[in-house]
């Protein structure tokens, strides 16, 4: 499979680049920062662009078959209006419709979308002081995501760490399962390369934490 990746140079997207290309597929690493992405493969192609600008979307999503969004935002941006995730989103569903691509998986969080009402009462407040911004956002970006028409997957994970893939982490699918966690982005990523062939949670939303 052919897989454009944005958000590829850091964080779950970089894990996620290595993991694809362990799995044996062709990756396309869209990022700002691209010819920082430290692997070097003959199945990696490096592509400089902005997820923000329609026209390097539509480049990188020539011959796609899969795509996977990783963005994030610094921890400094969150004390700040967010829009990244919403309108990078409304970019990538322009352009893979225009291209025909259908197959969307994409990383927002737990306490994104109706995910929300999970959020304990003694971790809602805070939650709402460090990451509202963000997350009303990342709600936007997956509402925009399931009207989108596509066959996409919304990955939740709860609070990241640096640990080591394990393959040994939960995946709630039913609303009463949810709560927050922790999970290694490199389980995260094991997650999101599971989806290039697996349609188990197409139209889905889980959340994942170990």
């Amino acid at each position: 499979m052919r897989v454009l990746i944005i958000g590829a140079s850091k964080g779950i997207g970089l894990e996620t680049t290595r993991q694809v290309l362990d799995a044996g597929h062709h990756v396309r690493a869209l990022a700002r920062s691209a010819a920082a992405i430290s692997i070097s493969n003959s199945n990696l192609e490096k592509i400089r662009g902005d997820a923000l600008k329609i026209e390097d979307v539509e480049a990188a999503l020539v011959g796609v078959d899969v795509v996977i969004q990783t963005l994030g935002v610094g921890f400094g941006d969150l004390f700040r209006p967010v829009h990244l995730f919403s309108d990078a989103t409304r970019v990538l569903i322009a352009a893979m419709r225009g291209h025909g691509v259908k197959r969307l998986i994409c990383v927002t969080g737990f306490g994104a979308g109706d995910s929300s009402a999970r959020i304990s009462g003694l971790q809602r407040l805070p939650f709402q002081i460090v990451f509202g911004r963000a997350y009303r956002d990342k709600s936007l970006q997956e509402r925009l995501i399931q009207e989108s028409g596509l066959d996409w997957t919304i990955a939740r994970p709860g609070v990241l760490t640096g640990g080591p893939r394990t393959g040994r982490y939960k995946i709630l699918s039913d609303f009463s399962q949810w709560r927050n966690g922790i999970i290694s982005r490199a389980d995260v990523a094991e997650f999101l390369v599971r989806q290039i062939e697996d349609r188990t949670y197409i139209h889905q939303a889980p959340v994942l934490v170990n």
